[in-house]
This record gives structure tokens, C-alpha cells and sequence, in this order.
């Protein structure tokens, strides 16, 4: 699926998004706390780059639980980047936060944040090459010392593992309300739209585009979790 494919496809499932998969919430609850530890050593005033934001859920589990931060949300898709907006107006945070249509590499490149979000985004790059450069444009935005917090689909599809983890989470989503006919889709997508790869492969993408520590920290499902770190310190 191309680019312009795949914002279309976000466009036309942003004002249901968050309804359609409120049954999975405890998984996202989870991975925020987890964020939330990750950049506990961010400073008071720390600007935090939200990549493929969607509808701005870790955004705004971060802005409630510190006021005093800055954020920068990027999303392609207008549509999701209207839903994020609309959220943050609504609990009272979007003084504080950029909203930012495009991609990372058309962000302003003179500024540096403290840290990054980057959530099921990087799977959808299918190309390897294309996937090291995606990260080394988060890189090229943070500060030394910067921090990013990614989580991509993740597994060896060729292992029998695979198919029972696969299993699992059809399950899971079933539960969640996903029809017959959406979890085919699913399969389908997995197959062919999306860069389902060994959590190993993923890990060594980020370290090859600049990241140093690059630690699995959080894992639900297909669901994998990294923090890493741009080398050097803030004083840098």
C-alpha cells in the first residue's frame, strides 16, 4: 500500500478509530504507563515529537501528566490530525501542543526535541532501506541524549510461533468486536501492506539509523516495544 493509499485509508477511519477499538484499550494503557516511565528523566519543560500521531492518544496521556511540556504531532492524515486536535482542545492542552500535516523530514529541521513518540508507524515502511531512513530522520530531530519510544508489529511470520502468537491475536480482536470479514482483511494486510518482521530485525533498523541502547521494553501480542537514545547528552 502506498503512501497516499494509506492516508486515505486512516482519513476515512479517524472519526471512528478510537470507538472502533476501545475493547483494546488495557494495551494501549499499558504501553502508556510504560512511556510515561521511560521519559521520567525528560526536564520540566521538555518538547516531546509525536510521529504518526493518529488521534493523539499517547499525546495526551503525556499532557495530562505533565502540564508543562511541549508537543509537536505529525500525522499525515488530516483526518486523524483533526481528531488529535479536537482532543486536545477538549482537555484543555492545544496551547501546548504544533500540529504538523506531512511527515517528519517536512518538520522545520533546526528544531530539537527532548524525545519522541513513534507507535505502529514504521511497519507500513516495507522497504528496509526506506525504514532506516525513516528513523534517522527521528533521529536528526531530537537532541543528544533525546529518547524515543517506538513500537511496531513484530515476529518471525515464518516460525510456528508466529502462527500461534497470530492466533492469539485474532482472538483478542474477535473479542474486540472485529468481524469475520475484518479479520481476514487483517491477515491479508499483514501479509502484503505491512512490515511484519522478527522484533530482532526492527531493533537493529533503529540502531542502524543512529540509536544507541536500543532496549525492548514492552510487549503485548504482535505489539513490540523500544526505548532507545540518541547518542551524546544535552549539553552537547
Amino acid at each position: 500500500m502506498n503512501q497516499d493509499d494509506l492516508k486515505s485509508l486512516f482519513d476515512q477511519q479517524a472519526a471512528g478509530y478510537d470507538a472502533q477499538w476501545a475493547k483494546t484499550q488495557p494495551v494501549r494503557d499499558c504501553l502508556h504507563l510504560l512511556v510515561e516511565a521511560a521519559f521520567a528523566s525528560l526536564p520540566s519543560n521538555a518538547t516531546v515529537l509525536c510521529v504518526g500521531v493518529g488521534t493523539g492518544a499517547e499525546l495526551g496521556h503525556l499532557a495530562r501528566k505533565r502540564p508543562e511540556w511541549q508537543f509537536t504531532a505529525v500525522d499525515p492524515s488530516s483526518g486523524m490530525l483533526d481528531v488529535c486536535r479536537q482532543r486536545a482542545e477538549a482537555e484543555g492542552f492545544a496551547e501546548r501542543c504544533r500540529f504538523h500535516e506531512g511527515y517528519v523530514e517536512s518538520l522545520d529541521s533546526d528544531h530539537r526535541f527532548d524525545a519522541a513518540t513513534c507507535f505502529l508507524v514504521s511497519q507500513f515502511i516495507l522497504d528496509r532501506v526506506d525504514r532506516v531512513c525513516f528513523f534517522q530522520e527521528i533521529f536528526s530531530r531530537l537532541m543528544p541524549g533525546g529518547v524515543l519510544a517506538s513500537t511496531d508489529l513484530a515476529s518471525d511470520v515464518g516460525s510456528s510461533e508466529y502462527d500461534r502468537l497470530l492466533r492469539v491475536w485474532m482472538n483478542m480482536m474477535s473479542a474486540s468486536g472485529v468481524t469475520q470479514e475484518g479479520l481476514d482483511r487483517m491477515r491479508r494486510a499483514y501479509a502484503t501492506d505491512v512490515g511484519v518482521i522478527p522484533p530482532a530485525a526492527v531493533a537493529s533498523i533503529i540502531r542502524e539509523s543512529g540509536f544507541e541502547s536500543v532496549v525492548p521494553f514492552f510487549q503485548a501480542g504482535l505489539i513490540h516495544g523500544w526505548v532507545s537514545t540518541r547518542a551524546g547528552n544535552a549539553h552537547d
